[in-house]
């Protein structure tokens, strides 16, 4: 199956594949409880694309979804990449742009400051888009350049052809297909411009025929209120972060047909939770920012992760070597994974970068994570190794915690009981909130800053 898909992507060959599929008539996103057609959409894309100047690439800010999805499809179709900082931070948005000299930034709001060249597009009213034909994209088109999130040093650039994202969006849209059993609306919690976002809620409704909401609601009221605007079966793509503040509010939300979560892993008490409460299956899948998506799971009825069609995994030494249908070349994560089912299904075993030896002794910091927010009073927390050693020669792990009711003490002497000593946090520090970034994800210079002042 691997060889047909790439086939059918054009990958090797770089034949011109579509912008978008189906019926011109079908909607591609919903604004403000109006649906958004596919035709309109190509005549805003068009005129986006006749207003860009002339350039390699432009970092795509817009907050609104659509307006995203429209500078997305516009860049691709004047031959540019988008490019997607770690955040939007403004230092993030120079270090990238820096990095692609002639580069300019686009968005629908004004922004002050602006990076330099800052493009502001038009109003995207339904009315002014003249209806044009379906572009192609030549296959090896670098329709995205994505960078990693920095939760384990500085983030790397990952380039992403059009094929590649073709071959990605039929994994996904297999799985969802397959769960549901009909065609389906998104809406997202999760910012586009992160690879999760784009694979779930940019490429779905290009690629597959699928409409998604155009906002980004973060709080529990929001995400129910766009929930609310969308036709059924209805899917939230959200983190665990997101969904754990859904659980917590006793928010009411309409009627789902299932919940995708990625970025962190999933606590199975958590799915189990969600599920109970809001009556939907929830599916985590598991990718990269390197590989995009390439297996899932029912989380709160299955250990083991299923590969998507096409995809084969090889264990080495120190992680696993990836090879999927999106993927030019295998590429090697660090995750330890054990195969199962004739190699169709993996337990995820940890990552290397993970792996701890202090005085003899080993130990997963996934692990100890765990243990620690499993501590009755802990409501979010982390456990880092240090760059750096003590006088002793030894890296020492680092805590931050966010705890309300609890002293630091009372944190360590319940980790007592948890963990060997050798692996208690030295030093340990509460905090008000961790330093999560908009996918939840924890960017490992904003823990060593944080940790600082304990040090």
């Amino acid at each position: 199956m691997s060889s047909n898909l790439h086939e059918f992507t054009g990958r090797r060959a770089g034949v011109p594949l579509p912008l978008l599929v189906g019926d011109l008539s079908r909607p591609i996103a919903w604004r403000d409880g109006r649906p958004v057609s596919a035709a309109t959409f190509l005549g805003h894309v068009s005129t986006v694309a006749a207003l860009l100047p002339e350039a390699v690439g432009a970092v795509n800010l817009c907050e609104d979804r659509y307006a995203f999805l429209v500078a997305f499809a516009a860049l691709i179709v004047r031959g540019q990449t988008n490019l997607l900082p770690p955040s939007r931070a403004p230092h993030a948005i120079d270090e990238v742009m820096a990095g692609h000299p002639g580069s300019y930034a686009i968005g629908e709001l004004p922004l002050s400051p602006a990076p330099v060249g800052y493009l502001q597009m038009p109003a995207l009213d339904d009315d002014d888009a003249a209806p044009v034909e379906v572009p192609h994209i030549p296959a090896d088109t670098v329709a995205a350049i994505g960078y990693t999130s920095g939760s384990t040093g500085r983030p790397k650039p990952n380039v992403k052809t059009w094929g590649s994202f073709v071959a990605s969006n039929a994994g996904n849209a297999n799985l969802l297909r397959t769960a549901i059993g009909t065609s389906f609306d998104v809406v997202a919690t999760v910012p586009p411009q992160h690879m999760y976002g784009i694979e779930m809620s940019v490429l779905m409704p290009l690629l597959s025929e699928v409409s998604v909401h155009a906002g980004r609601p973060f709080f529990p009221a929001d995400v129910a209120t766009a929930l609310g605007t969308m036709p059924e079966p209805r899917v939230l793509v959200t983190t665990p972060v997101h969904l754990r503040a859904l659980v917590e509010s006793g928010v009411v939300l309409p009627t789902l047909a299932a919940f995708v979560s990625a970025t962190a892993p999933m606590p199975v008490d958590l799915a189990a939770e969600a599920e109970r409460r809001f009556g939907a299956p929830l599916h985590e899948v598991f990718g990269s920012t390197e590989t995009c998506v390439f297996a899932s799971r029912r989380t709160s009825a299955a250990d083991d992760w299923t590969l998507y069609p096409g995809v084969t995994l090889h264990p080495q030494p120190d992680g696993t070597l990836v090879d999927a249908p999106q993927l030019d070349e295998p590429i090697a994560l660090a995750d330890i994974v054990t195969l199962h089912d004739e190699g169709r299904r993996f337990q995820l075993r940890g990552r290397n970068t993970d792996l701890l030896e202090i005085a003899g002794k080993r130990a997963s910091l996934g692990d100890l994570n765990r243990r620690l927010l499993a501590v009755e009073g802990v409501r979010d927390g982390v456990l880092f190794q240090l760059d750096e050693p003590d006088a002793s020669g030894v890296r020492r792990i680092a805590g931050l915690v966010v705890a309300p009711m609890m002293s630091e003490q009372a944190v360590m002497a319940a980790l007592r009981h948890a963990m060997d000593p050798v692996f208690l946090p030295r030093p340990l520090r509460l905090v008000d909130a961790l330093p999560r970034n908009e996918t939840g994800k924890l960017p490992r210079g904003s823990l060593l800053e944080l940790i600082r002042p304990a040090l």
